[in-house]
């Protein structure tokens, strides 16, 4: 993975602005950090419901006050009359800086070669200056878990922050190893392969890992028992899982698979998170009796299975949360969609998840998943002031987000599309004029 990152940052630091700043009419319009005060707005707390008519103070990069009638001589006051303050939204699952060009092969470091990369850091490919990251955020997406993507573990994920100049100052404080169970699925129209071969390969595939397995439990044994075993990178990280250091996010899919996950994790004991679970719907009760959380989508996905309801994956999100399952939702596409993150969760709403619910599975349930609900993820004195101001519901393709804070950091409202929008809205044809 890091063997890209290099070469495609010096390409792009030149032909990108900076993650951190805008440029607007050859200017560079960076972020404001100090204390604003955003006063008269509908609060939507997330965690203690909405509080009407309501001020927000922000200082030194956290929520300071909450209340009615607020006042700072130092702030700089914004008039959210008839506005709405959200919590910043969460994306549980995106390449988001991970790629930038996705027909450039120079651009793209979400994939190691190797079966067994656990020690791939997501986080050292982050580009901070990559197009789409404000492309996302002007949407009220403040926060996206960047995923590798490969081989059997393909590497470490990282959750950031979408503001920084590197991906130190991005970091949000979540890591988690990936690891991809083998799937019985067909993998598209073109897989010819029998049920039969598909069995076997799954079944070796599943041997594999439990071959990883037992070598990541031996190395750890031996650093448990004070001893120093030869430095062998891939186990110094899955044992760090065993250790429940962090997490292990596996990706699962079909019903199948599912259940066979959860027969494989049944007599192991560290931290978990499902992710994909596209079917999870068909086993929700199984995934709730396992107390294990989910990150699931894309929600605009067509169904798994040409015998499903044309919702299928619109309502998967809410039949898991009604079975009792903790879930947040991801877009998992490509880096440019991951802006679609508050109309996935619209649909989810829409399709039996209800609005509030939906709206937690992009905030304080992602936070919780990611042991950073303490931080964000809701509006609550003292957290970080990673929010947005709107003039109505995130979910409603016609609503318009006006302020985005990210760390306290007001960052600008401008993207590559914004720019292009407001080039080509009033055209003045000098040329044809001249002639």
């Amino acid at each position: 993975m890091q063997r890209f990152t290099y070469i495609w940052f010096s390409l792009f630091i030149v032909l990108t602005p900076l993650g951190a700043n805008a440029q607007i009419d050859g200017q560079i319009i960076k972020a404001e950090y100090g204390a604003f005060l955003l006063k008269n707005a509908t609060l939507v707390t997330v965690s203690q419901g909405n509080l009407n008519q309501s001020d927000l103070l922000i200082n030194k990069g956290k929520i300071e006050a909450i209340g009615k009638n607020l006042s700072s001589e130092n702030a700089q006051t914004i008039d959210c009359t008839g506005k709405f303050v959200y919590p910043g939204l969460i994306d549980s699952g995106s390449k988001l800086g991970l790629v930038e060009v996705n027909s450039l092969p120079e651009t793209q470091d979400f994939m190691e070669l190797g079966e067994v990369t656990p020690n791939m850091q997501a986080l050292t490919a982050i580009n901070p200056s990559a197009v789409a990251i404000p492309v996302t955020r002007v949407n009220g997406v403040t926060t996206s878990l960047a995923i590798p993507q490969g081989g059997r573990f393909p590497g470490t994920a990282a959750l950031v922050h979408l503001h920084g100049y590197t991906p130190d100052q991005m970091f949000a404080g979540f890591k988690a190893i990936l690891m991809n169970f083998p799937s019985t699925a067909k993998r598209g129209s073109y897989d010819n392969r029998s049920d039969a071969t598909i069995k076997k390969e799954a079944a070796e595939e599943l041997d594999q890992i439990n071959e990883v397995w037992d070598k990541a439990q031996t190395y750890h044994k031996i650093k448990e028992a004070g001893g120093t075993p030869a430095y062998y990178p891939e186990m110094e990280h899955l044992a760090k899982v065993i250790s429940q250091e962090i997490p292990l996010i596996i990706e699962v899919n079909s019903a199948k698979d599912i259940e066979k996950c959860l027969d494989w994790l049944e007599n192991k004991d560290f931290k978990v998170i499902l992710s994909g679970v596209a079917e999870g719907w068909r086993v929700a009760d199984k995934i709730a009796k396992a107390k294990l959380p989910v990150l699931t989508g894309p929600v605009f996905s067509l169904p798994s299975r040409q015998s499903d309801r044309y919702d299928a994956a619109y309502a998967n999100p809410g039949k898991m949360l009604n079975a009792g399952v903790k879930v947040a939702i991801r877009t998992n596409q490509q880096a440019e969609n991951t802006r679609n993150l508050p109309y996935h969760a619209g649909f989810a709403a829409a399709y039996g998840m209800g609005k509030d619910e939906a709206l937690k599975a992009v905030t304080l349930n992602a936070a919780e998943i990611f042991g950073l609900d303490d931080q964000i993820g809701s509006l609550e004195v003292g957290k970080l002031a990673n929010l947005f101001v709107s003039d109505g519901d995130p979910f409603e393709t016609q609503t318009k987000v006006l302020h985005v804070f990210i760390q306290g950091y007001k960052v600008p409202m401008t993207s590559r599309q914004i720019r292009l929008y407001q080039e080509f809205l009033d055209r003045k044809p000098a040329l044809l004029e001249e002639n």
